[in-house]
């Protein structure tokens, strides 16, 4: 017998180390991908708007799960021992966020009064046995579908292209919030302005200069549901012509104006043309959103007090809403609305305030300089703008013809004047309205003592006879 030879069997345990190793790895792998799949992280239900009293106003669900998707959305509204079912879906493959739009009035059976919403979410996780995150939101809110009410007092026969307009009138308890809206902008009706009416709103709306003449403002109210009630304002437009002019621009004019005003120094090398439709667009828009951002903080009563006065001794030298098109070397190459007057006088005049009012910003205003603007109420706005100086600062109550500094010509300024214009609700209006007392004695002030529509419609007709004074209109 060899002495190599051996009746002792081989041993297996490398064989069992080795599948050991094989089934501890295919346990591992299966555990690392796997693992996500047990996440416990349930999904996130909100609902919006998050109120607690809904109405024809459209509901929105949003549910998410950023981890193994969502499996299930259900959402149902318990009313009376009754429930309506709102949405259910089940997804065949997991998705990380679904989104549903509920409208309350197309749900049968749904009434006015308390009741529950309840939103279920269940994500796909292998969590809980294998059932899933479960996400539950339960709310009790108060259906309302019943819209405020309104009533107009006194209106506007006729409202001036680019002017202003006046109304009064008388809106539902549960109304939250109440204004007049025409295209995209909106002017909020302010309560306790008019005399013995404590209940009453004024409002005073715009048809801007850009909107088209065939646009109609609307009065509209809504409620803390929602539900929103409108009402069609019926008026007169009046044709306001606005100037087109042509603007030549020369090589001094950007070199020492326009340049200048960009902040990006490799901007101003640019190619004249460029440099100005970079100061003219793109400056003029942040400077205009600048604007309307202070001008449409309403202060809910009344700064100033009768006609709005004119710079002394000024001579309009450009009106409002101009539309410029300016050209270099003969060629168009921008346009722009002038969205004020321009004042002139002599070098560095005392620039006064128009009415009285508080001073909400003093400071460099791009194209328009060193400015002013004040607010007089009821979302009433003067800017003065181009000034040398500035005597008043951010606070200030200033009084009627009261020096808020001198002209110049900083900004966007050919030479030395004053700019000068009237906002509402951040929206240029036509300054002239504002100078004139007899406007102010017809369209504002009768409002504001009560009369209702009828009594200024009669007081505004011509008186009757043949004695004198007749044909003359009544205050």
């Amino acid at each position: 017998m060899s002495t190599f030879s051996s009746s002792r069997p081989r041993s297996k345990l490398p064989i069992v180390g080795v599948l050991a190793l094989i089934v501890i790895a295919a346990m591992a792998g299966g555990a690392y991908f796997l693992w996500p799949r047990f996440e416990s992280v349930p999904p996130q239900i909100n609902v919006s708007p998050n109120v607690d009293i809904l109405g024809l106003a459209p509901l929105e669900i949003q549910v998410s799960d950023n981890g193994a998707g969502l499996r299930s959305v259900t959402a149902t509204l318990s009313q009376g021992g009754t429930e309506h079912q709102l949405a259910s879906e089940q997804f065949d493959r997991p998705v990380s966020e679904k989104k549903i739009a509920i409208a309350l009035a197309k749900v049968s059976g749904v009434k006015e009064g308390p009741a529950v919403l309840r939103v279920m979410a269940r994500d796909a996780s292998l969590w809980h046995f294998f059932s899933g995150n479960e996400a539950v939101l339960e709310k009790s809110i108060t259906i309302d579908i019943t819209p405020p009410t309104l009533e107009l007092i006194a209106d506007d026969r006729y409202v001036n292209f680019g002017g202003v307009g006046v109304i009064v009138y008388k809106a539902s308890a549960d109304t939250a919030t109440s204004g007049v809206k025409i295209g995209d902008y909106f002017f909020p009706g302010v309560s306790a302005q008019i005399r013995d009416h404590p209940d009453h709103f004024l409002a005073l709306f715009a048809h801007p200069y850009n909107a088209p003449p065939e646009a109609r403002a609307t009065l509209v109210a809504t409620d803390k549901a929602g539900n929103t009630r409108e009402l069609r304002l019926a008026y007169e437009l009046k044709n306001v012509r606005y100037k087109k002019s042509t603007l030549a621009l020369s090589d001094s004019f950007l070199q020492n104006k326009v340049a200048p005003l960009l902040a990006d120094a490799t901007a101003r090398q640019g190619a004249p043309k460029d440099v100005f439709v970079a100061v003219n667009k793109r400056l003029r828009k942040e400077n205009e959103d600048r604007i309307t951002a202070i001008t449409t903080k309403v202060t809910p009563s009344m700064l100033w007090k009768d006609a709005f006065a004119q710079l002394s001794n000024s001579k309009v030298e450009a009106n409002f809403a101009d539309q410029r098109t300016y050209t270099y070397n003969g060629e168009p190459i921008d346009t722009a609305y002038h969205l004020g007057y321009d004042l002139s006088v002599t070098k560095h005049y005392p620039v006064e305030a128009a009415n009285s009012g508080t001073v909400v910003f003093t400071g460099d205003l791009g194209i328009y300089g060193n400015a002013v603007i004040i607010d007089h109420g009821l979302g009433l706005f003067s800017l003065y703008g181009h000034l040398s100086s500035i005597d008043v600062k951010e606070g200030d109550s200033v009084a009627k013809r009261q020096v808020l500094g001198k002209t110049g010509e900083t900004g966007l300024a050919a030479g030395d004047h004053l700019h000068f214009g009237i906002y509402l609700d951040g929206v240029a209006v036509l300054p002239v309205e504002w100078w004139d007392q007899k406007w102010i004695d017809e369209n504002i002030t009768p409002k504001l003592e009560g009369r209702t529509g009828q009594e200024i419609a009669e007081a505004q007709q011509p008186v009757k006879g043949t004695r004198k004074g007749a044909g003359k209109r009544r205050r």
